[in-house]
């Protein structure tokens, strides 16, 4: 090869050089940034981005089955909180007394320790006297008396006596007229109930009601009753239909009267330290929901009671339907006793709001 043609091949491969070199620099003519050290993560700080707001579990508790109304409305009730909320509260529910008695449902309500509770009015007595005329046997002649009475003024009056006790009332729902079953034998007449152990709540009215007809009143926790009717601790019970059929005592009674003589009114009640911290516009959503899921617990309940009295007789109940004339007259003298008690006025202005 020539002196010639090795210059030309070095000044050719110069020149090839050349252009590596500058295209190796970016065809745009910037050079390709370095990548970027990894950043250290920020030390947390009030400042930085607030995470989403938590959702708030509130704790319902009941004393009956958990098919029962009073929890079936509580899950409702519940609904009604998260959606109206945007899903802030939410609440999870306790039936079948697994958080206490009622009176021990309410003294956590009291305490906040439990949130909700749907009771029977029996143990809030102990709160106020006006608690009291609910329990009157015969108060009530029918539901739409009921209804009158505690959706309104006289209603509202007596939630209002649990000012200060760390309890709010929401409103009235329901458990129903009250029914006798018993072990023994049919019931027709207030004397067949004479010398007859009937298990009652903690109340000193249905106590003395059952006392003017010759019963033995027998008060215990509902969470022991089944256990004392198959033991045969005590003959017979009162409840509303709905309890009478979620809780089995078909089991072990046989024998069941449609006396209706108490109405069983079931106060929503909430704890006064969640209530407290509520806004404005949460204490109208939760009043407001309370009232809605009334309407539908109610209906839960009228619809038991339209269709348990033939599923009872099918379980094998011999169902009676005493004359409930006969009772009403042979109770009356618990009134006089209660008169001074619970106030002569609000008894009379209740009566008169019968149809």
């Amino acid at each position: 090869m020539s002196k010639k043609t090795l210059k030309i091949l070095s000044l050719l491969l110069v020149l090839v050089f050349t252009l590596v070199t500058v295209t190796g620099c970016g065809g745009n003519g910037a050079e390709e940034p370095a990548p970027a050290p990894e950043a250290e993560a920020p030390e947390e700080s009030g400042e930085a981005e607030a995470p989403s707001e938590e959702q708030i579990v509130l704790k319902g508790a009941t004393t009956p089955d958990a098919s029962h109304p009073y929890n079936q409305g509580l899950i409702v009730y519940g609904e009604m909180l998260e959606e109206r909320t945007n899903g802030k509260f939410r609440v999870e529910t306790y039936p079948d007394s697994q958080l206490g008695s009622e009176r021990e449902i309410i003294e956590g309500v009291q305490m906040g320790t439990i949130d909700l509770t749907v009771v029977s009015t029996a143990p809030l007595a102990g709160f106020s006297d006006a608690f009291l005329v609910t329990d009157l046997p015969f108060i009530f002649v029918d539901k739409p008396h009921a209804y009158r009475v505690l959706d309104g003024e006289i209603g509202e009056g007596i939630f209002a006596q649990l000012e200060g006790t760390g309890i709010k009332g929401l409103a009235f729902w329901e458990n129903g007229f009250r029914n006798i079953t018993n072990s023994k034998g049919p019931i027709l007449t207030p004397e067949d109930v004479q010398g007859m152990k009937i298990r009652t709540m903690e109340n000193q009215i249905h106590m003395d009601s059952f006392r003017q007809v010759g019963a033995d009143p027998t008060p215990m926790a509902f969470g022991e009753l089944f256990t004392a009717l198959q033991q045969g601790t005590v003959d017979g019970q009162e409840n509303p239909l709905p309890i009478i059929s979620v809780s089995r005592f078909s089991e072990v009674q046989d024998h069941l009267a449609l006396t209706g003589h108490f109405y069983a009114p079931a106060p929503l009640l909430i704890s006064g330290a969640l209530w407290d911290s509520l806004t404005d516009e949460e204490k109208e959503i939760f009043q407001q929901a309370a009232y809605d899921a009334r309407e539908i617990e109610r209906g839960m309940i009228q619809d038991m009671d339209d269709r348990l009295v033939e599923e009872l007789e099918a379980e094998g109940m011999e169902i009676t339907r005493p004359d409930k004339a006969a009772w009403q007259e042979a109770m009356a003298p618990v009134y006089e006793k209660w008169e001074e008690t619970i106030g002569a006025d609000l008894i009379q202005q209740i009566q008169e709001m019968a149809e």
